[in-house]
């Protein structure tokens, strides 16, 4: 008895004592290895058996609950990690990011996605394989799929990385590897029946994460607890809270958060129309709606998604007001131009401290005054002003968006276990979009090219193992690409929505609405929209994202009309329309039987497949 009596004193002190001299981590690892535990769990206990359960998950989901990893599913990395960091950093400008994404889901919810589902597809391209009568046109469908599908997981990977580097003390490889083995585990197991139960979990652990921080630095800042009000009202001293961050930021030279833009108005109007259509033609989003019984549980499950959505997508605005607030805040802490103005190095934060280790924020004392000066050095209205300070250049010389969220917490000072339930949410978040990526890739190199072109006699149980090996050989590409990201993590998945609004959105709409789009017009307006973006995209970013293979810098005097790489998707769609109407006009008619299953796609009322 004296002996485990000593045994679980040692373990309690122990405890104690972890919880005390690290308890941020410990919380971490609690929280993390929790959340990573529940999934791998439900994996393992909803394993696929059959090719439905592997793509569709038996197909008799619940709407309320394929609504709920539809909007986990849809909320990637970029939304909770990167959306709230690039709106803090942009402003207004942001916004493009809010407007696009929230607006093409609602494109995707109740233009595309329940027509799909009435004519009863699994995947994209045999909806497009069928309707164009074409194998060349599944293969070419099954080619865009694969190329916006593993763009899209490197934003993912990016936010796992991200993550992982700071509250699990790895270099951002290590941490890029640990997640790919958990999607490995669920994903790949489970397939949809794994990955949606799998979602609902993630759901409620990305949204209580995300939600819960809010609540706590609203409070500190404007004494409400909501945050979407918070964001409208008054700072602690009284001044309302946009206000006082406009005044904040513009006397160190950076433009008024809430009138700054995001290059010119056309660039904008671009910016927000690529992420509108592309968001309308995410293949993994898309599948979703094949998972519930009939057309109308699929439009249930979209409305159901899309207030599960909103949660998140108006807290973030307000997240990144407040996250913008306190970092400049901590840094500058009092009068610019005051030496005690700027932050000590030597006293800055242990947050900072923190952050610093992971090389994703990096400060260098340019003038030598042992301070950190926070300002924008490119202010030619404010240089010589600034250069009265003794300043020589803003010494935040990196200041990775994708930080923003993550370290939020810490910079308000939140409890430990609020820090590490934001980490397991930022997972959540990257992990269960990445999975509904590679099932998608999955599923469109065994069920569309294997089984629907290359091999159509293989068995359920053949075609299932070579969706379990297509959907390995894409996460460790997807992995390999992940470890040199062309962008932040809501940059690159912009990217993939204009190569998806370029090529896959545009086949679908014609696809659906009209009928005289024949087969050479779709394969030509595909091929078309997608290399002019790829061009595009390559020729400022890099051949395959490669550092050092671009042809043009990415600089805006570069820039087509001054349109930025992650926005270029919309005038690939309209190449991609253009084309395949003119190809269309120049070539065979669509046949008869092809125009009548249009019109049948199109009937109201029809509620079973």
């Amino acid at each position: 008895m004296d002996v485990q009596a000593s045994v679980v004193k040692y373990v309690n002190q122990f405890i104690r004592e972890a919880l005390e001299q690290r308890a941020t981590e410990t919380w971490t690892y609690l929280i993390v290895g929790f959340t990573f535990a529940l999934y791998i769990g439900i994996a393992i206990w909803s394993k696929a058996k059959s090719t439905k359960e592997f793509y569709v998950a038996g197909g008799n989901i619940s709407p309320l609950s394929n609504g709920m990893a539809t909007a986990a599913d849809w909320m990637s990395a970029a939304s909770f990690l990167s959306m709230a960091g690039i709106i803090a950093f942009s402003g207004y400008g942001g916004s493009v990011f809010l407007m696009g994404w929230t607006g093409g889901y609602v494109l995707l919810a109740f233009l595309v996605a329940p027509y799909l589902r009435k004519y009863g597809k699994f995947t994209v391209p045999e909806f497009i394989g069928e309707r164009f009568y074409s194998k060349t046109a599944r293969l070419v469908a099954v080619l865009c799929l694969i190329i916006v599908s593993v763009t899209y997981v490197i934003g993912q990977m990016k936010g796992v990385g991200v993550a992982f580097s700071r509250f699990l003390e790895t270099d951002y490889s290590t941490g890029l590897f640990i997640g790919m083995a958990i999607v490995f585990f669920y994903a790949v197991l489970g397939g949809m029946k794994g990955i949606t139960y799998t979602q609902i979990a993630q759901y409620v652990v990305l949204i209580f994460a995300f939600t819960v921080p809010a609540i706590f630095i609203s409070l500190e800042l404007t004494g409400n607890p909501i945050p979407q009000l918070g964001l409208i009202g008054d700072y602690k001293d009284g001044t309302p809270l946009l206000q006082k961050l406009d005044t904040v930021i513009t006397e160190l030279g950076f433009d008024q958060y809430t009138q700054s833009g995001m290059g010119s108005k056309l660039n904008m109007f671009a910016f927000t129309l690529s992420l509108m259509i592309g968001t309308a033609g995410l293949p993994h989003v898309i599948i979703r709606f094949f998972t519930v019984k009939k057309v109308s549980d699929a439009r249930l499950s979209a409305g159901w998604a899309l207030v599960f959505i909103a949660i998140l997508y108006t807290t973030a605005p307000a997240v990144a007001a407040m996250a913008r607030l306190n970092f400049v805040k901590t840094v500058q802490v009092d009068k610019v131009g005051v030496d005690s103005g700027n932050i000590e190095y030597a006293k800055r934060p242990e947050w900072f401290k923190n952050w610093e280790k992971t090389g994703l924020l990096k400060h260098e004392d340019k003038n030598g005054d042992g301070r950190i000066q926070y300002y924008n050095d490119k202010d030619s209205d404010l240089s010589e002003q600034f250069s009265t300070y003794g300043w020589k250049g803003n010494e935040m010389v990196t200041v990775d968006k994708d930080i923003i969220v993550l370290a939020n917490p810490e910079i308000a000072d939140l409890p430990d276990w609020v820090i590490a339930l934001v980490v397991a949410g930022g997972l959540a978040a990257a992990l269960s979009t990445a999975a509904g990526l590679l099932l998608a890739i999955s599923s469109s190199i065994s069920h569309d090219l294997l089984k629907g072109i290359i091999m159509p006699n293989i068995t359920d149980r053949q075609e299932l193992n070579a969706g379990r090996l297509s959907m390995i050989g894409a996460i460790a590409l997807a992995g390999y690409l992940g470890l040199n990201p062309p962008d932040f993590a809501a940059g690159t998945v912009a990217m993939a929505f204009g190569l998806a609004a370029s090529s896959i959105f545009p086949v679908l709409i014609m696809g659906i609405f009209m009928k005289k789009i024949n087969r050479e017009g779709a394969i030509a307006g595909m091929v078309a929209g997608l290399l002019v973006t790829l061009l595009y995209v390559f020729q400022h970013k890099g051949i395959m994202f490669i550092p050092g293979t671009s042809f043009l810098g990415d600089s805006d005097e570069n820039w087509f009309f001054g349109i930025e790489p992650k926005a270029i998707g919309a005038f690939g769609a309209l190449v991609n329309f253009v084309v395949a109407y003119v190809v269309s006009k120049m070539t065979k008619e669509t046949p008869k039987e092809v125009q009548e299953l249009v019109d049948d796609i199109r009937l109201p009322n029809v509620e079973e497949v």
